[in-house]
């Protein structure tokens, strides 16, 4: 298809961008808030971000302990994203009013979300003053896989986890499958089947 395009100014158009469920702490103080300005930066060390307004009240949580963990949004935890990106944990105790459970991170002290099928744990290298928001580059210290997404071989099946996207004011689940990494370049496998009923159909 060919697009008939008009020029805008600059602006934060990117989609779809995962809407998380970051998780912090400081002290006695733990909140919650919704995060979609995430994603990868490094593989090895393996490196994350998020960006956060300096006003809101979890910026102060992570600056003081410098970690956070990253919980994925499912279909089922939508509502909790969305509340908690618009409520303030300075007047709402969110984990009680959306009914979050928590439990213990392995490596950082911050709770991650029980119903969150993958948490990330990340620790603050820098953080970077953008102009409405600013970077906190972490280092991914642990993640915790949910064992109900492991196939037999130990792979993450992370299709089957019904994560959802955030497009433009708006919550999508993930769709159809196109492909895979890499498919534009595989070579299709032969069916060696087919082929050999076909010589043993000639050799009788």
């Amino acid at each position: 298809m060919k697009y008939t395009k008009e020029v805008w100014k600059g602006s934060a158009l990117l989609a779809p961008v995962p809407p998380t469920i970051v998780t912090c702490k400081s002290g006695d103080k733990v909140n919650a808030l919704t995060i979609a300005w995430t994603g990868i930066l490094n593989t090895i060390p393996p490196k994350t971000y998020i960006s956060v307004r300096p006003e809101r009240y979890s910026y102060n949580l992570i600056k003081e302990s410098g970690q956070f963990v990253i919980n994925l949004t499912t279909r089922e935890l939508v509502r909790a994203c969305d509340w908690c990106g618009v409520k303030s944990g300075a007047k709402f105790d969110k984990f009680k009013e959306m009914g979050l459970k928590t439990e213990p991170a392995s490596k950082v002290d911050v709770p991650l979300l029980c119903d969150s099928p993958v948490n990330l744990e990340c620790v603050v290298t820098d953080v970077i003053p953008l102009g409405s928001h600013d970077m906190f580059i972490a280092d991914i210290v642990a993640i915790n896989v949910a064992k109900e997404l492991l196939d037999k071989e130990g792979r993450l099946q992370l299709e089957k986890a019904n994560l959802v996207a955030y497009s433009h004011g708006e919550y999508f689940t993930l769709g159809e499958k196109l492909g895979s990494f890499g498919y534009t370049v595989r070579k299709k496998k032969k069916n060696t089947r087919k082929k050999a009923l076909k010589n043993g159909k000639k050799n009788t």
